[in-house]
């Protein structure tokens, strides 16, 4: 064989395993690339809906359950929250849920409780301003940052807009709406599922 016929050889086979070890390191590479575009387990659960079991909660107690990715609060209120709402009436907003109806508030939760059953509030807790998390403010009276006949709710911490115990804005605040309530139901006395109802079934 010629000393030409001898380096063509050695020059293919050298540019053979170089494409062969970089076609290799290229996958190596792609695998954990590519599987970044796949949903993670995390990601599949934050849009799933959400049970909770409200047996062993009191009334005047909250609990916050993360439904994609955001806080689902879970109020069981007292009879003098719920009375209270007669007295915020006036005050807030938008009273009886008429904004942004279809995106705020389900057909069954059009009414004075903002509920299914009066005294479970759930709704979304995050203010429709500029997506802040509001804090609790269940205590009735003055308090910092609130008016002297407060009647007991929510107060942004960002931007001070405050909301009653059926998540209704407060008029002249810059939250443009009330608490948005999630899809719902009951499945039982004692169990709520977040993010289903008969409408999001259909």
């Amino acid at each position: 064989m010629s000393q030409d016929n001898v380096m063509d050889a050695e020059r293919r086979f050298w540019v053979g395993t170089t494409c062969a070890v970089g076609g290799a390191a290229a996958v190596g590479v792609a695998v954990p690339f590519v599987s970044t575009f796949a949903p993670s387990e995390r990601a599949k659960a934050a849009g799933a809906p959400v049970e909770v079991d409200v047996g062993d909660l009191k009334p005047g107690e909250m609990r916050t359950v993360e439904w994609r990715g955001k806080p689902v609060w879970i109020v069981r209120r007292t009879p003098e929250q719920l009375a209270s709402l007669k007295a915020t009436d006036p005050l807030v907003a938008d009273p009886k849920s008429e904004r942004n109806p279809a995106e705020i508030t389900p057909e069954y939760a059009r009414n004075e409780y903002r509920s299914i059953k009066p005294e479970f509030l759930v709704a979304v807790g995050i203010c429709p301003h500029l997506g802040c998390s509001p804090s609790t403010r269940f205590a009735e009276g003055p308090q910092p940052s609130l008016p002297a006949d407060w009647h007991g709710g929510f107060l942004c911490p960002c931007h001070g807009s405050t909301f009653d115990m059926a998540g209704r804005v407060y008029k002249n605040k810059p939250s443009p709406d009330n608490l948005t309530i999630p899809p719902y139901e009951f499945l039982s006395d004692s169990r709520i599922i977040v993010g289903v109802d008969a409408k999001t079934k259909a």
